[in-house]
């Protein structure tokens, strides 16, 4: 191989290493973001809502007995 042909393959070898790093750190950073709440959409705050709503019947059934 020529000293073109491995300056090529190491540009394609670096490119497809950049566009990995670049489309995983979009994807945690989209993820992560559903862990914060941000007012009613996210992952987070529909948890939330569930234990409240879990701890609203726990307490009516302990009311009960």
């Amino acid at each position: 191989m020529t000293a073109l042909n491995w300056a090529a393959l190491v540009v394609a070898i670096l490119s497809i290493c950049a566009t990995t790093v670049g489309v995983l750190r979009w994807l945690v950073k989209h993820y992560l973001m559903e862990l914060k709440p941000n007012g009613g959409s996210s992952v987070k705050d529909q948890v939330n809502r569930l234990e409240s709503r879990v701890d609203d019947i726990y307490r009516l059934l302990i009311e009960r007995r």
